[in-house]
């Protein structure tokens, strides 16, 4: 999946972001159903009922389209991390709220048939892969917050450092969990909890 560095336009009237959001969940419907590499815009237009033109006006191709919805899904899980972690004042509420953040996100995966596509291609995609390291960005940094109140004597760069890998190891281990038999992919989630847990709580 080839994505273009195209960036879409931001709608500023209501009407014109009710039309977008048509578009985006057109585009939900048909990758669901064909995957991302074989949606084409003139079915995209015609799936969201709306002219060509205006999708071409919000979206210059393909790729717009396809990093929107990466971008969207990103801050969603955000939102999740965030009321999972912010809170956290002590190791054991932190291993706790992790371990139920990483099966919320595991069941995103699982259900979301759109997020596996996209995610599927980051690796080859230049595009999608600076999206996925700016959330590994954010996402460490809202998890060195609370590991600061946890060790409050440790290196805050260190913390940071350590956070962004786990939490961009985590995104890896759900493409991977999905791609393999359930049982084994619930396994592989369970062994990153321990492995991630056992990383981000060490008082070093």
């Amino acid at each position: 999946m080839e994505i273009s560095a195209s960036t879409p336009r931001r709608p500023q009237q209501k009407r014109s972001r009710e039309r977008v959001e048509r578009i985006l969940a057109a585009a939900k419907e048909l990758i669901a159903r064909g995957g991302s590499d074989a949606m084409k815009m003139g079915e995209l237009a015609e799936k969201a009922e709306v002219p060509i033109g205006s999708l071409y006006q919000f979206f210059p191709d393909k790729g717009s389209v396809v990093r929107t919805l990466a971008e969207r899904y990103n801050e969603e899980g955000r939102a999740c991390i965030r009321e999972a972690i912010e809170p956290v004042r002590s190791e054991a509420t932190f291993s706790e709220a992790f371990r139920g953040l990483i099966d919320t996100y595991y069941g995103l995966f699982l259900a979301e048939p759109v997020m596996r596509d996209i995610w599927s291609g980051t690796q080859a995609d230049k595009a999608l892969q600076d999206v996925d390291l700016a959330d590994a960005r954010e996402n460490g940094a809202i998890v060195a917050a609370a590991l600061r109140h946890i060790h409050p004597q440790a290196d805050p760069e260190e913390l940071f450092n350590r956070a962004m890998l786990v939490m961009y190891l985590g995104t890896s281990t759900m493409r991977l969990a999905i791609s393999v038999g359930r049982k084994q992919g619930d396994a592989m989630v369970e062994t990153y909890k321990r492995m991630a847990l056992g990383e981000l709580l060490k008082a070093d």
